[in-house]
């Protein structure tokens, strides 16, 4: 069963960067689209960030020209560096892969990490 582990949350001051990274394990031939939610506190989750197997990318409005996403296909890791970081940004990060391809070509679908906190607060 693959399995996806969120890092790098945290309390940051606004106007700081955190970097989050999201590593998949488990018997893993290839990830197709990997993306990167969240949800605050009373909200609906939200895309933030996601990128195909290709590189192509996509963001939320609300975090254009602050986040960037990117990916290791060599680690199956996905990152979000994110920057110039905002109260408003206060949530819980989720790193999701819509579609996995195990070894022996199993696929699985809407693999969710547990998530990681990030916290903006003076």
């Amino acid at each position: 069963q693959v399995q996806l582990v969120e890092s790098g949350g945290g309390l940051v001051q606004p106007g700081g960067s955190l970097r989050l990274s999201c590593a998949a394990s488990g018997s893993i031939f290839s990830i197709y689209t990997m993306g990167w939610y969240r949800q605050a506190p009373g909200k609906q989750r939200e895309l933030v960030a996601r990128i195909t197997a290709g590189g192509s990318t996509n963001y939320a409005d609300s975090v254009k020209g602050r986040f960037t996403i990117s990916r290791d296909n060599a680690k199956n890791t996905v990152y979000l560096q994110m920057n110039s970081l905002k109260p408003e940004d206060t949530a819980v990060y989720y790193c999701n892969a819509d579609k996995v391809l195990t070894i022996s070509r199993r696929p699985e679908y809407d693999v969710w990490g547990q998530g990681t906190q990030v916290t903006v607060s003076s």
